[in-house]
C-alpha cells in the first residue's frame, strides 16, 4: 500500500489507470526493505524498485563510499518526489565486526583436528597462524571459548592461552579467505557497539535527514540510548533500529525493544552467535515482544538468497518469507538480491507476490495482533484508535482515516493487524516517509496543517484519484485535531460522497 495523495493538488503527477484501480490491492501490506548498491544506485532501476514493491531503501554503511551513499540518496528522493510515493531511507551502521587478518596461505582449507594459534598483528607467517584485526582478541577470549570464522564456515575451541598467543582445535573444518567474519559467542568483548567510525557515520546520516538508523550487534538498551543521544544533538529525528544478532541481546529483549524505535532480526549474524537451529525460535520470540511494545519489526538476511542469479526463488526461501509474515513481521528486508543480484525489481516483485498471497490466509474478521497482546498502557487516542478499528468491522467500512500529524496513531493501528484499509493523513514530511515501515499503512502528506483542512473533503479527493471505492461507502475517520469546541481524540463515521 504505497500510493499517496501528496499533494492533492499536484497538477504534475500523472496517475497511472493501473495504478488507480489497484492501490487497495495491488501492494501487500507487509512492507519491504530493499538494499542499495551497484545493481540498484541509478534512478531507472530505483524507480522499478518502487513500482514493484519497495518502501524503505538501506544503505549498507559496511559498503561503498560516502559519495555512492550520497548519490543514492539524491537519487533515491528524486524519483520518490517524481512518484509521490513515500519512501523511507535506513542506514545501517557495520558496528564492531570481527574480521580475520591476512592469511598465510589465502584460501586456507581448515580441517576437523587441526590445529591452529591466534597471533598478534594483521598478518600470519605460516599457515598454521591466524590472525584477528580486533587487537584485544586474545587478551579477552579464554579456554573453551568457541570461535567461529566465516559466518559460521569453521568452528574452533581454544585449548590453550598464553601471553601472545590462543591455541584452538578445528572442531568443524571449512574453507576460509582473509577479512572474513570471526565471532566469539561466548565471549563477552569490551569491543562497543556503536563506536567512532560508526558515530561519524551517524553524524552523516544526520546531516542527510535519513528517516531510520540500525545500530549492529547491540547487547544493551544503554548503546541504543547513546545512538538516539547522538543524533538528537545534530537535529535528526531518525528512528533507532536495534540489530537483534547477539545472544545478550536475546537476554535483555525487552529493555533494547523498549529502548529502539524499531527492531531488525539480523538473521545472519544471529545464526552464528547462537546455534543456528534456534534462530528460528528466537526470530519468533523477538517479533512477540516487538508486538508487545508496538514497535515495528523488520526480519532480515537470506530471504529469497538464491534470487542474486535467478529469477525464481527456492520452495523453501518462499515459506520462509511466508513464515515472517504470519509470525507479525511489518517489514521483510533484501540485501544482496537488489544490491547486487542480476534481477534486483523481480526480486521485490516476488516478495511482494508472497506477503500478498500470505496475507490473504489471515482472519480478515479478527485482527491477529489483540488489545490483549499490546503493552497494557494506554492513553486515550491509543482508545480511540482500538475502538474505531471495532466501528469499522461492524459498519463494513471501506477505509479508516487517521488524521494525526505524529505517526503515534498510525503505528498503534498497525499493530492491530485488520485489514481494512489505513489511510494516515499528516502535514508532517518527517511522519509521513516513518510511515513507509508500517505494516497496512498508506502514508499521505498534505501540504496544509491538519488544522486548516477539512478531512472529509481531503479524504473524499483522495479515494476519488486513487480507488475504485463506490460513493456512500462508509468511513471511519480519527482525529487528536479539536474537532468541537474543547473536544479532541474524535472518531467520526462518514461515507464518501
Amino acid at each position: 500500500m504505497r500510493l499517496n495523495s501528496a499533494p492533492i493538488c499536484s497538477e504534475s503527477f500523472v496517475l497511472d489507470s493501473s495504478l488507480k484501480t489497484n492501490v487497495l490491492e495491488k501492494f501487500a501490506r507487509t512492507k519491504i526493505v530493499a538494499t542499495i548498491g551497484p545493481a540498484s544506485n541509478s534512478p531507472e532501476v530505483l524507480k522499478e524498485l518502487i513500482l514493484a514493491g519497495a518502501d524503505v531503501f538501506r544503505l549498507n554503511m559496511a559498503h561503498g563510499s560516502r559519495k555512492d551513499h550520497e548519490d543514492a540518496i539524491n537519487n533515491i528522493r528524486m524519483v520518490a518526489d517524481e512518484l509521490e510515493i513515500p519512501i523511507g531511507i535506513l542506514v545501517d551502521l557495520a558496528g564492531p565486526k570481527i574480521r580475520l587478518g591476512q592469511l598465510f596461505e589465502d584460501p586456507l582449507q581448515l580441517s576437523n583436528g587441526d590445529v591452529v594459534k591466534f597471533v598478534r598483528g594483521t598478518e600470519s607467517k605460516s599457515a598454521d597462524e591466524l590472525t584477528c584485526l580486533f587487537e584485544p582478541m586474545i587478551d579477552e577470549v579464554s579456554v573453551g571459548d568457541e570461535v567461529v570464522l566465516a559466518d559460521g564456515l569453521a568452528r574452533l575451541v581454544v585449548t590453550e592461552k598464553q601471553n601472545d598467543m590462543l591455541t584452538c582445535v578445528v572442531g568443524d573444518g571449512g574453507t576460509i579467505r582473509s577479512r572474513q567474519g570471526v565471532n566469539l559467542p561466548a565471549t563477552k568483548l569490551s569491543i562497543p557497539a556503536l563506536g567512532e567510525v560508526d558515530k561519524q557515520k551517524a553524524i552523516w546520516a544526520a546531516k542527510w535527514d535519513v528517516d531510520f538508523v540500525s545500530l549492529s550487534f547491540v547487547s544493551r538498551a544503554e548503546e541504543i540510548n547513546e545512538l538516539k543521544s547522538l543524533l538528537a544533538s545534530h537535529n535528526s529525528k531518525a528512528l533507532a533500529i536495534a540489530k537483534i544478532e547477539k545472544a545478550e541481546a536475546l537476554n535483555q529483549l525487552d529493555s533494547i525493544v523498549k529502548a529502539s524505535n524499531g527492531i531488525m532480526v539480523a538473521r545472519g549474524d544471529l545464526g552464528v552467535e547462537i546455534p543456528i537451529e534456534k534462530t528460528p525460535a528466537a526470530q519468533k520470540k523477538i517479533i512477540r515482544c516487538c508486538q508487545k511494545y508496538r514497535k515495528p519489526v523488520i526480519v532480515a538476511t537470506q530471504m529469497l538468497e538464491s534470487m542474486h542469479n535467478s529469477k525464481q526463488p527456492t520452495r523453501a526461501e518462499v515459506t520462509d518469507v511466508a513464515n515472517a509474515i504470519l509470525d507479525g513481521a511489518d517489514a521483510c528486508m533484501l540485501s544482496g538480491e537488489t544490491a547486487i543480484g542480476i534481477y534486483p525489481s523481480v526480486a521485490v516483485t516476488m516478495m511482494n507476490r508472497i506477503a500478498l498471497e500470505t496475507e490473504q490466509t489471515f482472519d480478515k474478521q479478527e485482527s491477529v495482533v489483540t488489545a490483549q497482546g499490546l503493552e497494557t498502557k494506554w492513553d486515550a487516542f491509543d482508545a480511540v484508535v482500538f475502538g474505531s478499528a471495532q466501528i469499522a468491522k461492524r459498519v463494513d467500512a471501506g477505509l479508516v482515516v487517521i488524521a494525526n500529524t505524529s505517526t503515534k496513531g498510525a503505528l498503534f493501528k498497525s499493530k492491530q493487524r485488520d485489514f481494512i484499509p489505513t489511510l494516515a493523513v499528516t502535514d508532517d514530511p518527517k511522519s509521513y516517509r516513518e510511515m513507509s515501515l508500517y505494516w497496512g499503512v498508506i502514508p499521505s502528506f498534505s501540504d496544509k496543517s491538519l488544522h486548516d483542512i477539512r478531512i472529509r473533503t481531503y479524504v473524499d479527493a483522495w479515494a476519488k484519484r486513487y480507488t475504485v471505492l463506490e460513493s456512500g461507502t462508509p468511513m471511519v475517520i480519527i482525529t487528536d485535531i479539536e474537532v468541537l469546541s474543547g473536544v479532541h481524540n474524535s472518531v467520526l463515521l462518514s461515507h464518501l460522497s
